[in-house]
């Protein structure tokens, strides 16, 4: 079960780490550092880890590592946090797949992205999303992320999404903040709307959302989730003082592709190794300097 929480729907809030997933120079998935990494962030106070995301690389995972690192996670894990497993698809058949096997390993909830590259109307999307969620019993968040799918999930399909009893929440990864607040006021009773764009994760939450989904809390764990709580208590003055000293990694670590910049900072940092999967490669050296310098900016220790 979600956390209880005076969240709609009894949904976590704070900082949820989209948590990358390690791998050797081979690509080959590497079980123990992302142990490691795991242990960090709830020593570190992160209040909830989503696996298997994008920013986890989940498109390309075969489906078994998919799986299979879901189940992982969540004995890793062990209940002391909530486990989020990344689920969606583009194929509704595949979704309600992963979304099963998610729950039977144990997962808290579920995240799912709108179907990309397939370009679905609105109808699309609401019976897309209406299957899953009536097809298993878990805990389900949309999570709308145009900039990547080419699809954008409208407020009034959300409005009519989030009167289906187990979809709790949303990620909002338009990076519109204007339309982060109306969908705040419009579905906020009734969904946990989630900031998907670290830029904006202070703001919104100060507007009401229950937290972030964040790349950020991947290299400063610690900040985040303060920041988050300062937030969600409503002292403006003390979550933007910590909200300024990141701003220059939530703007940078996306001078590529994510999660490209992100697990690049991470080896940086000595975490993980460099490996990365095709297509994507490591940062490309002309961003070396501006990724090493928001982290310092940030008082991160690399090297």
């Amino acid at each position: 079960m979600l956390r209880d929480s005076d969240n709609a729907k009894g949904t976590p809030s704070g900082s949820l780490v989209a948590i990358v997933t390690p791998m050797m120079e081979g690509g080959h998935v590497d079980l123990p550092a992302f142990d490691r990494l795991i242990e960090w962030h709830i020593n570190s106070g992160t209040h909830g880890i989503v696996v298997v995301g994008t920013t986890g690389e989940s498109a390309t995972l075969s489906s078994q590592e998919h799986i299979d690192l879901i189940e992982h996670c969540v004995k890793r894990v062990a209940g002391r946090v909530p486990v989020i497993a990344g689920t969606g698809s583009n194929n509704t058949a595949e979704a309600l797949l992963f979304t099963a096997e998610a729950k039977e390993r144990g997962a808290d909830a579920c995240l799912l992205v709108t179907p990309y590259y397939t370009k679905p109307s609105q109808k699309g999307l609401y019976q897309h999303f209406k299957t899953i969620a009536e097809g298993v019993d878990i805990p389900q968040i949309l999570y709308n992320v145009p900039g990547r799918t080419m699809c954008d999930l409208s407020l009034e399909t959300v409005d009519a999404l989030a009167d289906i009893p187990n979809i709790v929440g949303i990620k909002d990864a338009t990076g519109d903040k204007a339309r982060g607040v109306e969908l705040i006021a419009q579905c906020g009773d009734r969904l946990a709307v989630y900031c998907g764009e670290d830029a904006l994760n202070c703001d919104l939450i100060l507007a009401g959302a229950k937290g972030a989904i964040s790349v950020t809390a991947n290299v400063a764990p610690a900040e985040m989730s303060r920041m988050c709580e300062l937030a969600l208590a409503g002292d403006a003055e003390g979550a933007q003082k910590m909200d300024d000293a990141l701003r220059s990694m939530h703007r940078d670590l996306f001078v590529e592709a994510n999660p490209v910049p992100v697990k690049w900072a991470l080896w940086q940092m000595g975490l993980i190794g460099r490996g990365i999967r095709l297509p994507l490669v490591e940062l490309d050296e002309q961003f070396h300097v501006k990724v090493l310098d928001a982290l310092l900016n940030a008082g991160i220790k690399v090297g």
